[in-house]
């Protein structure tokens, strides 16, 4: 596998199973079946080449007759409507039975044509920039304009490279772009924390390397705010520190306040330039850095809510897979029912090494480049976290590494094996016998913990709860009863009584099956006398 995913090396000619095709055709881009049906005189394709505020398109029959000649259509409702009585009026005219909308995919720019022409009742479909591209190179080699692009696109439809898209319907749709949103958000923050460090080291040398976890560290974060050199640190000392710190709503810390004035002593001589100016800057790029922290705390509450409306939940119980992650492969992934099995995941997210064959030559090389890439993306950050957190993937990574696999090669191992894991507990109900689930975590332990720290509302706790045990298969809901009477059994035995949460758990222990007699044996546990 290694030698698969590093270099290509070349070996003995093998014969693969052949996918047994009927059509030549990809099958969402199949239009032969239709042709034939009504002629191709008789079948129109309409192509639209979109930019930001305008497209340009046309209309020709199966055969490259135009039909409407090439024109500007504006990104506006009277615009899209005239072209869309244009194309009606040209149907009648020249006896048009059949017909298609093929949109160049252009960013987020032909989602305007894509949906307008759609609502029309038009059958839209989705051309890949690359398929034309090498539709127009044989033809107009060196020239690109609006013209030859919308030629190119007609021949690509004609061979089956306008693609049918399945639309992804609610709660996969506000999934994906919430993911996506979010994952901008973190490298925005991880963009802001590198400029925090880099502007507070300019002003006070060496202070950023005190702290391991500088930005999540409360009182280094709060001295810094106070001070813009260490000669005021020095100058402050423990008791001004302490009263700055206690301003900010901040607890002082002896240890940390000494280990501070220590390095403060030692470069208090020193001379920065600029060192009050950089102060605020830094100062006003953590504020900016708290800000996008709080929108990732909210925007993953949300993620929560909408993750436990669907079976990606499931995927909770192996350690290592947590709501963020599953979250994100359930909006990059969609519904498991648009896969006929695991090599379709892979396949999609392109985790499968390229071939060159020809004669009695066949090597293997890289993985390919074009593929679903945010897809890929998703599936191998759960790779990493399983061969951190999950026992069984940690020891087949410590495997391949004492091999002298590589580790990108190791993750790519790693994945395949996780999307046949998880194809099978997402598309099926019977009980998981894979070594991964020998010590599964409790999903609904992880939610309520995932909730407490993100300080979320007790009312949405109890409905994500409720709403996750739904989505649990039947042999899961016994291990998870277990879980949530044993961690109300703690709570109750405590001495400083949580009312809400005995609550919340009490509802979700009925809502799993739990019988009256034994929720009330835990409630008599949970209120009874305390030694």
């Amino acid at each position: 596998m290694a030698g698969k995913l590093t270099g290509s090396r070349r070996r003995r000619p093998s014969k693969r199973r052949s996918k047994n095709r009927v059509h030549l055709q990809k099958p969402s881009g199949l239009i032969g079946p239709r042709v034939a049906k009504v002629g191709g005189d008789r079948f129109a394709i309409v192509c639209i080449d979109p930019a930001k505020h305008r497209s340009e398109w046309m209309m020709a029959d199966y055969f490259g007759k135009l039909l409407i000649a090439p024109q500007t259509l504006e990104h506006q409702s009277g615009h899209f409507k005239a072209a869309i009585a244009q194309i009606q009026q040209s149907q009648k005219q020249n006896d048009i039975r059949d017909l298609i909308v093929v949109v160049e995919r252009t960013g987020n720019y032909h989602l305007a044509p894509k949906h307008a022409f759609s609502s029309a009742g038009f059958e839209t479909r989705v051309v890949h920039p690359f398929a034309t591209k090498q539709y127009r190179m044989p033809a107009d080699p060196g020239n690109k304009t609006d013209e030859t692009d919308l030629h190119a696109q007609h021949r690509a439809a004609v061979a089956g490279f306008g693609l049918c898209e399945r639309e992804l319907q609610s709660p996969y749709r506000e999934l994906q772009l919430r993911v996506r949103h979010r994952r901008n958000l973190v490298e925005k923050a991880s963009s802001l924390a590198c400029q925090v460090r880099e502007h507070l080291h300019l002003s006070m040398p060496g202070y950023s390397v005190l702290f391991d976890r500088l930005l999540e560290h409360r009182i280094a974060m709060g001295i810094g705010r106070c001070c813009e050199s260490p000669a005021k640190i020095v100058k402050l000392g423990q008791t001004g520190i302490c009263k700055r710190l206690r301003k900010q709503g901040i607890r002082c810390q002896q240890r940390t306040i000494d280990k501070v004035l220590a390095w403060a002593s030692q470069e208090k001589n020193q001379m920065v330039k600029d060192g009050a100016v950089h102060h605020a800057i830094w100062t006003d790029l953590e504020e900016l850095f708290r800000q996008i922290q709080r929108q990732i705390t909210s925007i993953e509450r949300v993620l929560a809510g909408e993750l436990v409306q669907t079976p990606y939940v499931r995927l909770m119980s192996i350690p290592g897979i947590n709501v963020v992650s599953a979250a994100d492969l359930a909006g990059e992934m969609g519904p498991i029912d648009a896969y006929a099995n695991a090599n379709a995941i892979t396949g999609r997210s392109g985790l499968f090494p390229c071939r060159h064959q020809s004669d009695q030559t066949d090597t293997s090389g890289p993985i390919i480049r074009q593929a679903n890439r945010r897809l890929r993306c998703a599936l191998m950050r759960i790779a990493d976290n399983l061969a951190c957190h999950c026992a069984h993937y940690r020891g087949l990574a410590e495997q391949d590494l004492a091999r002298g696999v590589a580790v990108r090669a190791s993750r790519v191992k790693t994945t395949k094996k996780f999307t046949r894991l998880a194809f099978a507990c997402l598309a099926g109900d019977q009980p998981m016998r894979h070594p991964a689930f020998r010590a599964p975590d409790s999903i609904l332990e992880k939610l309520r913990e995932f909730h407490r720290l993100h300080e979320t509302p007790l009312d949405q706790v109890l409905a994500d709860l409720s709403k996750a045990v739904e989505q649990l298969p039947e042999y899961a809901k016994g291990h998870e009863a277990k879980v949530v009477a044993e961690v109300l059994r703690q709570k109750a035995s405590r001495k400083r009584r949580e009312v809400g949460l005995g609550e919340l758990l009490t509802a979700v222990l009925a809502r799993l099956g739990i019988n009256d007699n034994e929720i009330d044996k835990t409630n008599t546990i949970k209120s009874g006398d305390r030694p």
